[in-house]
């Protein structure tokens, strides 16, 4: 049963690679994936902006809550049985420094993923410099 839907930007390489990898993880089928580069996607379906959605991750709950940021990190970690590694995000003192440092690898990762060597499609990361 799937308990969170997952919005994603497959463009990004670093995105897509953690979908990859939380898809292998993903063992019981919990999470549903939604590429908001796909065609026809629309944010104001999920109550949402395109931009806001495009600035940090979001996931859905099957209940239709939307979390965003370090919110649905956590909870998409815990849905495929590896919260024990955000368990920094569980600390409320933290939350803040934290959620600015999510805020900041999610504005940046375009750039963040031609540094870390991974495959760009036809210019895509460097068009994409905010």
């Amino acid at each position: 049963m799937t308990e969170l839907t997952v919005f994603f930007d497959s463009q990004c390489p670093l995105c897509a690679a953690e979908m990859r990898r939380l898809s292998r993880w993903d063992r019981q089928g919990r999470l549903a994936y939604i590429d908001m580069q796909g065609e026809g996607f629309d944010a104001t379906r999920y109550g949402a902006s395109y931009a806001a959605m495009d600035a940090q991750l979001h996931a859905q709950t099957a209940d239709g809550q939307m979390l965003v940021g370090i919110d649905a990190i956590s909870a998409i970690y815990q849905a495929v049985g590896k919260g024990w590694l955000t368990w920094p995000l569980r600390w409320q003192w933290a939350r803040p420094t934290l959620s600015w440092g999510y805020r900041r690898l999610a504005r940046y990762r375009y750039q963040i993923s031609r540094l870390l060597g991974f495959a760009c499609p036809d210019g895509v990361c460097s068009a994409r410099y905010r």
